[in-house]
């Protein structure tokens, strides 16, 4: 039973770092989606650098400025619903809901397993 736990606990963390890497992409597919492509181009690039240096400042586990977990977590959560937002405003539709609802069980488990902190 411990082990099965463990697991579960190790494949939630793992979900939150896919979805971090998903967000990443997300933001990338949604820049490539605009138009002139001299536009897309641009934001392919900047909109996920923005979110990775955001990420990495605020809410990287060893960040020397990493948020308080009050709000950190609050920001974590709004860096996934945007992720959401651009999927589905690049018109992935499907994906972007299918990212939402993955993000909010990752957000419950990581509350119920006392991995806040992580």
């Amino acid at each position: 039973m411990r082990q099965q736990m463990a697991g579960l606990k190790a494949a939630n963390l793992g979900l939150k770092f896919l979805l971090e890497l998903v967000a990443i992409a997300a933001f990338a597919y949604w820049g490539a989606s605009r138009s002139p492509v001299v536009l897309a181009v641009i934001l392919a690039i900047a909109t996920p650098a923005v979110f990775v240096a955001a990420w990495g400042i605020w809410a990287a586990p060893r960040s020397p400025r990493r948020l308080p977990r009050q709000t950190r977590v609050p920001f974590e959560l709004g860096c996934f619903a945007l992720a959401a937002v651009a999927l589905i405003a690049a018109g992935a539709t499907v994906a972007g809901i299918a990212f939402a609802v993955a993000a909010a069980v990752n957000a419950v488990l990581l509350a119920a397993f006392g991995q806040l902190e992580a």
